[in-house]
């Protein structure tokens, strides 16, 4: 009992990773005032990591026998192109469409991948500074900055992330819609698709308001969905590691801390090891999502 109050509660734990490095204290669940400047910050860096990966391989390619590196690139523009290909069959639209849905997967990828980075090294280092350098008293990075300790690395983990990058899908769909169908023949199908008209013009008038409700219906839960599922997904693999990390924490203060620690190793693990399939199987997702609704904005109803 000497180590009772010696630590945070595991709520307190949670509820501090759960912070974020933001510009104020978010008081409503929609606040477009606030900027959460970690995921903001680490979106930035890891999309300028992917842009000179993309870059560096297009710049090494040789027409002879690829090396590895070119090899494991070339495998993914192929797999992109593939997906790209059987949804979107408008060739000039897929010169820029499969690009970005390349782009998209790499970047989302990287930005899941920070999950599998110690819950808490980020954060101490933020807090206290670099392990093993000195005494950590109160000279870490948001000491420089002037911040608050918190620090969360991974952008889809942030709902603001995930429903960013799905309204940019949904702005995509709209730009094509346009271009493809022209901006009367988009105005005709808001209105007389998924049910059809009618040549009374009441019931025109009727179904026509109906099927443009449907349609903004469909755009709504297309990009709310699109964002909320990769967000819920990382979301809960993110608490599963908080939840392993507190396993090792009880490890040093509890007098049977052998099992806890041993638990510890093997569910951070297994889940580990089966986290890499979850976060590489929802960028996979997101990019197919992505290129399935631009390829219905290429399709007439």
């Amino acid at each position: 009992m000497a180590t009772e109050g010696a630590g945070p509660t595991p709520g307190e734990y949670i509820r501090h990773h759960l912070g974020h490095l933001a510009t104020g204290k978010q008081t409503s669940v929609i606040d477009f005032t606030i900027v959460n400047i970690d995921s903001v910050v680490v979106n930035i860096v890891l999309g300028i990591l992917v842009c000179w990966f993309l870059y560096s391989a297009a710049r090494r390619a040789t027409s002879g026998v690829p090396g590895r590196f070119q090899a494991f690139v070339e495998l993914l523009v192929e797999m992109v192109d593939n997906q790209a290909k059987s949804v979107i069959h408008n060739a000039e639209s897929r010169k820029v469409i499969a690009p970005m849905a390349l782009v998209v997967f790499c970047w989302v990828f990287m930005m899941n991948f920070m999950d599998l980075i110690p819950v808490d090294l980020i954060p101490f280092i933020w807090a206290h500074g670099i392990p093993f350098v000195h005494d950590h008293t109160d000279s870490g990075l948001h000491a420089v900055f002037g911040m608050k300790d918190y620090m969360r690395v991974v952008p889809t983990a942030d709902l603001s992330t995930t429903l960013g990058l799905s309204v940019s899908v949904l702005l995509m769909c709209l730009y094509y819609n346009i271009k493809i169908k022209g901006l009367g023949g988009w105005a005709h199908e808001l209105v007389t698709a998924p049910f059809g008209t009618s040549k009374n013009p009441i019931g025109a008038l009727v179904l026509g308001v109906v099927n443009f409700l449907m349609q903004m219906i469909e755009f709504v839960a297309k990009t709310v969905s699109h964002g909320m599922r990769l967000f819920g997904n990382l979301f809960a693999g993110e608490l599963v590691f908080m939840l392993i990390a507190l396993l090792g924490g009880y490890a040093a203060l509890s007098i049977s801390g052998g099992l806890f620690f041993v638990g510890h190793l093997i569910a951070g693990t297994i889940w580990a090891l089966f986290h890499i399939l979850v976060i590489t199987l929802q960028a996979f997702i997101f990019m197919t999502l992505a290129l399935i609704y631009l390829g219905q904005a290429h399709d007439a109803h």
